[in-house]
């Protein structure tokens, strides 16, 4: 396991027990064996808002990191969720929204498979790349207006 997938693993099992976990980038770092750099890599590719994260940063002292999971509920407006897609979006991303929102029970697995493989990229090819992540989000945006609408 590469150092990035163990910083990235370690900081998931702090999440598990806990929605919103604080900790030192620089004990972190010291506890795995890195630079404190490699954890703002981690962080700024692997916790980020697509993804469900916010993450918070304070300078100083060791530089303090405090990381929040989004949590989508039934209460949470279906335009936030659509909004939060935008006008573009590339395959990946996409993914990371629609693992959230299984993560937040409010899509099942299978949806959000079928929701995945009709608008990979495999099945958009045909589609000008300028405007394949333009289709590949209003594809996503009316499935999940037919999918989460009478959730």
């Amino acid at each position: 396991m590469n150092l990035s997938n163990v910083i990235a693993h370690m900081i998931s099992e702090m999440l598990e027990d806990q929605n919103e976990v604080e900790f030192q980038r620089n004990s972190l770092a010291q506890t795995i064996g890195c630079v404190p750099s490699q954890i703002n890599y981690v962080l700024s590719s692997r916790f980020t808002p697509e993804r469900g994260y916010i993450v918070e940063s304070r300078r100083g002292g060791g530089g303090c990191i405090r990381i929040a999971r989004i949590h989508y509920d039934a209460g949470t407006p279906l335009m936030h969720v659509l909004g939060a897609i935008g006008n573009a979006i590339d395959e990946k991303t996409c993914h990371s929204h629609l693992v959230n929102l299984v993560y937040s029970n409010l899509l099942s697995k299978r949806d959000a498979a079928l929701m995945s493989a009709a608008v990979s990229d495999r099945n958009l090819e045909d589609v000008d790349a300028q405007k394949r992540d333009a289709v590949r989000a209003a594809i996503l945006k009316s499935m999940l207006l037919t999918v989460l609408r009478d959730q």
